[in-house]
């Protein structure tokens, strides 16, 4: 069998087939260190733009630009081999018109390599989600909390607690799924509309603060490994790693104080015969 056989890629309809099947694992990745690290073990990785929080420390992903998705999503790429990579498109760089979202999404696709592209909204995104996979561009959706409204949502608060915003999440949700998103990210909303979300429309469901019941479930790895400063409701720590890395920084900044670092073990000494070494005897 050849290598590249052994390697082939996850696509986006091998996942939208997985609707209600073996559950789906995904977490974020902005470089390829990470990336190589989780490609064995997840379905998808998404390059969310939560990278503007987690990696340049900005308040909400609403300044994030095509191109700091672009530099992260290549790095991703080096980085994996079997993954589907879902690259998320940046607040204002879609929202305009169908042909502006198609525009972003091909350039993401074509200097990146990346297998798909996410976008968030409901029903008011349908026709730009139509318009998008009829064009050869696979989808992923995002309703419920969707941090690139955070200025007029005015808080990263759960969605979906009152009938009445139930109600607009499910017709939103089901609006992406009939346009053709090959899933849809359901993100920090009362569990039983996440459940009742997944039950009721065609496109496996992806849950970040959703329900057991999503068809799989995303997290940002920064957050699962105990290294994010603002860890939400939703997150379970696998590890706690800050501390550890803490840690290790005080060791190492004490040894170079004390001189005990780096050791002999740590330096490249001369060849027996070398006439630099006759010379300093």
């Amino acid at each position: 069998m050849s290598t590249q056989a052994e390697t082939r890629r996850i696509t986006a309809p091998q996942l939208q087939a997985r609707k209600g099947g073996e559950p789906i694992v995904s977490l974020t990745s902005y470089h390829a260190h990470t990336a190589r690290l989780l490609d064995p073990y997840v379905d998808f990785i998404l390059v969310g733009d939560s990278l503007g929080m987690v990696m340049h420390g900005l308040e909400s992903t609403v300044p994030v630009t095509v191109e700091m998705m672009i530099l992260h999503a290549r790095a991703v790429m080096r980085g994996t081999r079997r993954a589907l990579v879902v690259v998320d498109l940046p607040f204002g760089s879609y929202e305009g018109s169908p042909l502006e979202a198609f525009h972003t999404a091909s350039r993401v696709l074509k200097e990146t390599g990346a297998g798909a592209v996410k976008l968030e909204g409901g029903r008011h995104m349908a026709e730009t989600v139509r318009f998008l996979v009829d064009r050869g561009v696979p989808v992923m959706g995002h309703v419920g909390m969707t941090p690139q409204a955070i200025n007029t949502l005015g808080s990263f608060k759960a969605r979906g607690r009152d009938e009445a915003e139930a109600a607009l999440i499910l017709a939103d949700a089901r609006a992406i799924s009939d346009a053709g998103a090959f899933a849809i990210v359901l993100e920090a909303m009362a569990e039983p509309l996440a459940r009742t979300i997944t039950q009721e429309i065609s496109a496996p469901t992806i849950g970040i603060g959703g329900s057991p019941a999503c068809d799989g479930q995303v997290l940002v790895l920064e957050d699962m490994l105990g290294l994010g400063d603002r860890v939400p409701k939703f997150v379970k720590k696998f590890a706690n790693l800050g501390p550890q890395i803490e840690q290790a920084v005080e060791n190492y900044a004490n040894e170079v104080r004390a001189r005990t670092f780096p050791g002999p073990e740590h330096v490249y000494g001369l060849p027996k015969d070398s006439p630099l070494l006759k010379a300093g005897e």
